[in-house]
């Protein structure tokens, strides 16, 4: 298992800080949150390639229907050529309570679905590099002629990407199995979410996955969760049974850390390795 820290807020220069310090401390990756109006989630990450080289890179997540799509293909390849081909971007709908109808972003959940489809065909179009063009129900390119971002050359055969999948929706989890990993919003029947995936419910996520899924290579399952760093038998009794399941990353996610200074101690406490 592999193990990440998201940093729930700050400026820029906190996250570079603080992603050298977890690569200081042995964490596997660093991540940022994103919002409408928020520290710049992809200048912060650029800040933390630069004082670090090898811990891995990315948001938690990314709403991919209130971005250009384009803007975000060249922000992911920049930052993976600038940090030596560390980044991970993470995909989903978003929470529309964190400022989608003050500014003016599209809040209905059919929609989103759609402009994040369309998003994620065009993110890996351009990856692929010029001449790329797209027809679709939102938008709509022609291949340019003047000079444009190079594909990320870095990682083969793209950036790494992980997707929300709502658990057991089969639109959604077979959206996620497209790509590269997967983020479980597990769901009741009239799509509320019901908290975070229990181990058994990981253990049935992996056992469709891996019945249904086309693509070929590596496929990561995402959970996340706070443990207390100071208190390995609880972080182990904590942890061991979603590794145990078939998850493939644990991401520490202080969202209700009472101060800066609590979220360092526990970046420096280190990952809760259980293997």
């Amino acid at each position: 298992m592999n193990y990440g820290f998201v940093l729930p807020g700050g400026t820029a220069r906190t996250a570079a800080d603080y992603a050298r310090e977890a690569e200081n401390a042995g964490w596997d990756g660093f991540f940022v949150w994103e919002a409408p109006w928020s520290t710049d989630a992809w200048v912060s990450l650029a800040a933390a390639a630069m004082v670090t080289e090898r811990i891995r890179l990315g948001t938690m997540l990314t709403a991919l229907s209130r971005m250009r799509p384009w803007k975000l293909a060249s922000e992911t390849a920049t930052l993976d050529d600038l940090s030596g081909g560390r980044v991970v971007l993470s995909v989903g709908l978003g929470a529309p309570d964190t400022g989608f109808a003050e500014f003016g972003e599209v809040t209905d959940r059919r929609v989103r679905a759609e402009l994040l489809d369309e998003g994620l065909d065009i993110l890996t179009g351009l990856w692929q590099g010029q001449p790329f063009r797209y027809e679709g129900k939102h938008y709509q390119i022609e291949p340019v002629s003047f000079y444009a971002t190079p594909p990320p050359l870095v990682q083969k055969p793209r950036i790494p990407i992980w997707v929300v999948g709502a658990w057991p929706r089969p639109r959604s989890m077979l959206r996620a199995m497209r790509y590269d990993g997967l983020l479980p919003a597990v769901m009741d029947k009239e799509q509320v979410r019901m908290g975070a995936a229990t181990p058994a419910e990981i253990a049935a996520i992996k056992t469709y996955v891996d019945e249904r899924r086309e693509q070929s290579g590596p496929f990561d399952i995402v959970v996340d969760g706070t443990t207390p760093g100071d208190n390995p038998d609880a972080w182990r009794e904590l942890v061991l049974p979603y590794a145990e399941a078939g998850a493939t990353w644990w991401i520490e996610s202080p969202w209700n850390a009472p101060d800066e200074e609590s979220v360092l101690k526990r970046v420096r406490q280190g990952p809760p390795r259980v293997d």
